[in-house]
Formats: C-alpha cells, structure tokens, sequence
C-alpha cells in the first residue's frame, strides 16, 4: 500500500503554506520525508534549491514535530538551549538566542520552570522556540496549535507573521482550518495520498465568490425574467449573482430600485476553506455555519 502516490508541491519561499487534510491523508508521512525521517520509495525535488535530502541543507531547516515530547525534568529555556546544541549553534549565541525565542513566544516568565509545570498549548510555544533556534530559512510545524487556548492561537498567528515578515518560509500541517483560513498564503489539500487541490484560498474559491442581495417583498415577473436572463439566480428574497467586480453590480442595483424594490442587504460571498476542503475529499456537506464566508 503506498502511503503517497505521485505528491506534486511547490511553495514559495517567504510565505505561509498550509497542508490540510483528513486524518491518514499522508501529511506528516509528506514532511518526514523532507525531513529525512523517512526515507521514500522515490523522491524527486529541491528544497532550498539543493536536493530533497541533502543534509547540510538541513541545518537551515527548523522543525515541530505532532505529539513533540521534551524531557519533562528540563526547563522551558533549557529545552531550547539543548536543541540548540545539537544544532550547532555556538553556546553563548544559545544563550541568547534563548532569551528572544521565549519572549517571542509569550514564554518569558515561564522559560525558568520545568516543562512538567507546562499545559500542553506551553509545551507546543516552547516546541516552536526551538524550532527556530537554529535561525532556519523554513520552519516544518505540524499542528502547532494543537492543545493551544484561542488567546494563544491569536499569539501564536502574530508569531507566524512576524516569522514570515522576517522572510522565513513556514509550513503547517494542521486539521484546524478556521486558522489556516487566516493566516495562510497558500494551501494544499492532501487526500489519500495525494494532492487533490492546491493554490491561494482566493485562487481555489474564485467559482464560489458572488454577490447576495436580499429583498423584501415581492419581485415584478417582467423584472425577475430579465434578471434571470441576465444570470442572476433568484431563490426566495435572495439574488446571487456570481460576480467579483463591484462595478458590474451596479446596472442590477439600478434596475431594482427603478421596479421600487426595497433592498435589506447586499453581501460579497465566498466559499470558507471548510467548505472547499469537504468538497475536495468528498467529505459531504459542510455544515451550515462553516461552509461559506462573508465579507460585508
């Protein structure tokens, strides 16, 4: 059984990228691989323009394993100051080096305790600080938001853009969508071994994005069939019109006010991550809440 058949990828560098998937997908088995955890059947590509697997390449990597475990006897800045060590990383650069990362992530006051004191959404800060010790160009997490409180993962997002901002390349596998959705530059859909969508979230629901123009009371017939004409769907009160220039909307606006139709709302819809992410694994429906998103 192979667990990924014919992954095809290209991420930018100085960017967020993000691979979702369901569980099994083959997400983590894809970053071991670049890794070198896992050695592959067959691997051909370039990461930082040298060769998937070209160990000095490596040194410029950083990386957040799921389920990362540290030593729990060990302080937070000490977990740091040790992965910084088998980095390389000169011991009076550690040092400092450790300071920054606990402080960039929200870890100062704690940097002195013993990761058995930590929750686990302090253990995965500390789990990103020493990632970046080593000052990497990109920087492998897998689901570092997992076990994070919602105030944490809005620090956690500061974070991640500020690393992008400093030119770094960041690639997250996460199940949490709602924050790739924010974050991400790019996204790839992984199912069942393979890449079945893979682009910029505005690139991937181009189709979905339309206007929604709700009315009260009733729409003359002549008026309707003109607008249906025109490619406008009617359903209720509600007009959807898939378009994404503004300017285009206007004659419609027009006609409706000149029939002396009163309307309530007008909103620009498109299709939330959720909803392109149960779409691309046949996962079914998404639900109500989560299936589009609105911009009013």
């Amino acid at each position: 059984m192979e667990a990924l058949r014919s992954v095809s990828l290209q991420v930018p560098r100085g960017v967020i990228f993000g691979l979702l998937g369901p569980n099994g997908a083959g997400k983590s088995t894809l970053v071991k691989i670049l890794m070198s955890i896992v050695r592959p059947t067959r691997c051909v590509g370039t990461m930082l323009g040298e060769p998937v697997g070209h160990q000095p390449t490596l040194a410029k990597v950083g990386y957040l394993p799921e389920h990362a475990r540290f030593p729990e006897y060990l302080k937070g800045g000490e977990v740091i100051r040790y992965v910084a060590g088998l980095a390389g990383v000169p011991r009076a650069k550690a040092r400092v080096r450790s300071v920054e990362l606990l402080e960039m992530v929200g870890m100062q006051d704690w940097g002195g305790r013993k990761m058995g004191s930590y929750s686990k959404g302090m253990k995965q800060r500390i789990g990103i600080a020493q990632a970046l010790v080593n000052d990497p160009e990109i920087v492998f997490l897998d689901e570092p938001t997992d076990g994070v409180d919602p105030k944490g993962r809005l620090e956690m997002r500061r974070v991640l853009q500020t690393m992008r901002d400093d030119g770094k390349t960041v690639f997250i596998n996460s199940h949490l969508l709602g924050e790739l959705e924010m974050i991400c530059d790019s996204v790839a859909i992984m199912d069942k071994g393979e890449i079945v969508r893979q682009g910029s979230i505005s690139e991937l629901t181009e189709k979905s994005q339309r206007y929604e123009i709700r009315t009260q009371g009733g729409i003359p017939v002549d008026l309707q069939q003109r607008l249906i004409d025109d490619g406008v769907e009617i359903a209720g009160d509600v007009l959807s019109v898939y378009q994404r220039d503004p300017v285009l909307m206007q004659p419609i606006l027009d006609a409706l006010r000149a029939d002396g139709v009163i309307m309530v709302e007008m909103r620009e819809v498109r299709q939330s991550l959720e909803g392109l992410f149960m779409e691309a694994t046949a996962g079914g429906e998404p639900s109500e809440s989560g299936g589009e998103e609105e911009k009013r």
